[in-house]
């Protein structure tokens, strides 16, 4: 597993290719101005996502404004997959305000009709790998575009059967034990902007 986030953060870091000059437009991250954002300021300096963003190392930018920008994975698991990072340095979502999740979630619509329509899918998932578990390699929030055409067989999930859930005592708890950590959030969380 450690061998498989090693070379994916590799191939971030070291991706081949012919790649186009740095526009002036993109803008200067604070990734490294705030100790309270991350454990370690080294992690800021060495995120691949924060030096896209200073312009320090290259991508292949499809969309950009103050909050985000969305590039070409370095590393597709399919032709046209993308991200879309914000220009400040969150290392998981729990971490990243949710006017910062809004503002990438917002762009989902209009980004992932061009994506869909440029590589001539179907569809296309959206992918949030949260923590080392979840598959999660570079530690700076982000989502994934994953387009998508019938029958491309990407995931081997997609070739097993789905239980139906099982309206049990063991469903029950887990609904509550749910509903009680939503219940011990600060009320301005769960209230939405009007």
């Amino acid at each position: 597993m450690e061998a498989r986030r090693l070379a994916i953060l590799c191939s971030h870091l070291n991706p081949s290719g012919p790649y186009p000059a740095r526009d002036s437009i993109l803008r200067v991250s604070d990734c490294s101005s705030s100790e309270d954002k991350v454990e370690s300021s080294n992690l800021q300096n060495d995120c691949v996502f924060c030096k896209i963003v200073r312009g320090e190392s290259p991508c292949l930018k499809l969309y950009e404004d103050d909050m985000c920008l969305c590039i070409l994975d370095t590393s597709p698991l399919i032709h046209g997959h993308s991200l879309i990072i914000p220009k400040l340095h969150y290392p998981t979502l729990e971490e990243t305000p949710p006017s910062v999740v809004a503002a990438m979630c917002s762009k989902v619509p209009l980004i992932s009709n061009a994506i869909v329509k440029a590589t001539d899918s179907d569809s296309f998932n959206l992918l949030v790998n949260n923590g080392a578990a979840a598959g999660q390699v570079i530690f700076h929030t982000h989502i994934h575009i994953i387009p998508r055409k019938e029958r491309d067989c990407l995931w081997t999930s997609e070739s097993l059967h789905r239980r139906t859930l099982k309206l049990d005592k063991e469903a029950s708890q887990l609904a509550s034990r749910v509903r009680e950590q939503l219940c011990r959030l600060p009320e301005e969380q769960l209230v939405q902007p009007s």
